[in-house]
């Protein structure tokens, strides 16, 4: 029995090498820290590390330049001088009209070359071994139509968009504007439905008058000619 003392002294000496020493603190001990051997759980995590430091290094905002232009369109009023001795024509005249005795509103056409008359019964004829031609007019629905008989000076073919060209009789016939009284070359046809009978071409404007489209009746009623 006497060998016991020593044995526990070897076994308590293994057990101290395999455990990791940590201080106790209590109210149990007279001194500030005691000395205790624990072993440690194989199952406890190892302590988690904090990750280094990075530096994040923010773009600078991106800065859009929009530039605005602004266009303003003015416009421009451009007085036209215009010969003393030439007419301003709205785009529709009150026209008197010789032979017939009719004064009509007419469209002022700067796109036809001859002027243009619409009438009714057109109906060529044989006189003296010339040609002729009658026809009726009149300046509305309400009015008794006129009869007219005229020499023809000759025919002329007019081809329309969306229509198959005509042959046409030309006449002389007189045209009185405001002032202005010429005898021109016009064209009869028989059309229906038409805003205005008279269509006054270039053959009546070309060094006699002007023409401004926003405007109307200019020269009022015509002034014929008084005769000799």
């Amino acid at each position: 029995m006497r060998f016991f003392p020593i044995l526990c002294l070897l076994l308590a000496s293994q057990l101290l090498a395999g455990c990791e020493s940590f201080t106790l603190r209590g109210p149990w001990s007279d001194e500030p820290g005691t000395t205790v051997s624990q072993p440690l759980p194989e199952d406890v995590p190892a302590p988690a590390q904090c990750p280094e430091p990075q530096q994040v290094v923010c773009a600078e905002p991106e800065v859009k330049v929009v530039e605005r232009v602004i266009e303003r369109t003015y416009e421009k009023v451009v007085e036209v001088p215009v010969a003393k001795d030439k007419l301003v024509l709205g785009e529709v005249e009150i026209v008197a009209l010789e032979p017939g005795g009719l004064t009509l509103k007419s469209l002022i056409d700067t796109g036809a070359a001859t002027s243009s008359l619409s009438v009714n019964d057109l109906k060529p004829f044989e006189r003296d071994g010339k040609e002729w031609v009658r026809f009726k007019l009149a300046a509305s629905a309400e009015d008794e139509p006129v009869t007219v008989e005229l020499p023809i000076k000759r025919h002329v073919r007019v081809q329309r968009p969306g229509f198959d060209s005509q042959r046409r009789p030309i006449v002389n016939m007189s045209l009185t504007v405001g002032d202005i009284t010429h005898m021109v070359e016009v064209n009869l046809t028989e059309r229906s439905g038409m805003d205005y009978l008279l269509l006054v071409g270039r053959n009546f404007l070309k060094d006699a008058a002007v023409v401004d489209v926003s405007r109307r009746e200019v020269q009022g009623e015509p002034r014929l000619p008084v005769a000799q």
